[in-house]
């Protein structure tokens, strides 16, 4: 149940939600340069990329937690992915959520209820650096990123894919840790600071 007003957000523990596996989610590109190189072909074809990542939280110790998929040993993400030309964002974010989290099985529908757009990045050059504003002199940016709250039920049925880990991190491990995590993630922290957490226990 989402709460009346939006600045409240209903956190439940961990401990609450069941986590599968299913067929790997193999990533479209094995390096750095081949995405911004994929991301720059994309560009020519169909202009700035617009992509979408959702902020799944959970509690433990009474303490908000942050679910990001982990690729290999090091590399963290939202889940989430880029929008297709003219495609809503909040239906684009919950088929991307379908795709990385959700179990390919009527029994179990996902019940993605996307809250509001806490941040906005943007990409202005096909380089990796991002900005919460677009820089003045940039007219043509390459890449716009929003984050959403998405409010998780009481319980979920996550299907992890096989090559991927789902971890559960909490805030103050992501506070202003760029060097881990990055600009984006790393300053969630503070994109939250103006909601209440209702921590609600199992």
């Amino acid at each position: 149940m989402v709460s009346s007003s939006s600045s409240v957000v209903n956190v439940y523990p961990l401990a609450n939600y069941t986590f599968g596996t299913k067929e790997p989610k193999m990533e479209k590109d094995t390096s750095v340069a081949d995405r911004l190189a994929r991301m720059k072909v994309n560009y020519m074809k169909e202009g700035m990329r617009t992509s979408v990542e959702a902020i799944l939280l959970v509690q433990e110790h009474n303490h908000p937690h942050i679910l990001l998929l982990q690729i290999g040993n090091t590399f963290c993400k939202l889940p989430g992915g880029r929008l297709k030309p003219g495609e809503n964002e909040i239906e684009g974010l919950k088929r991307k959520l379908c795709s990385k989290l959700a179990v390919n099985s009527p029994s179990f529908p996902p019940n993605w209820q996307v809250g509001e757009c806490v941040a906005v990045w943007w990409r202005p050059n096909f380089e990796t650096v991002m900005y919460p504003y677009c820089p003045p002199h940039i007219t043509k940016p390459k890449e716009c990123k929003k984050l959403f709250i998405v409010h998780l039920s009481e319980r979920e049925y996550f299907a992890v894919p096989r090559n991927l880990k789902l971890l559960a991190v909490p805030l103050f491990e992501l506070y202003d840790n760029i060097q881990r995590y990055g600009p984006v993630i790393s300053t969630i922290p503070q994109q939250l600071s103006r909601f209440q957490f209702n921590m609600v226990s199992s």
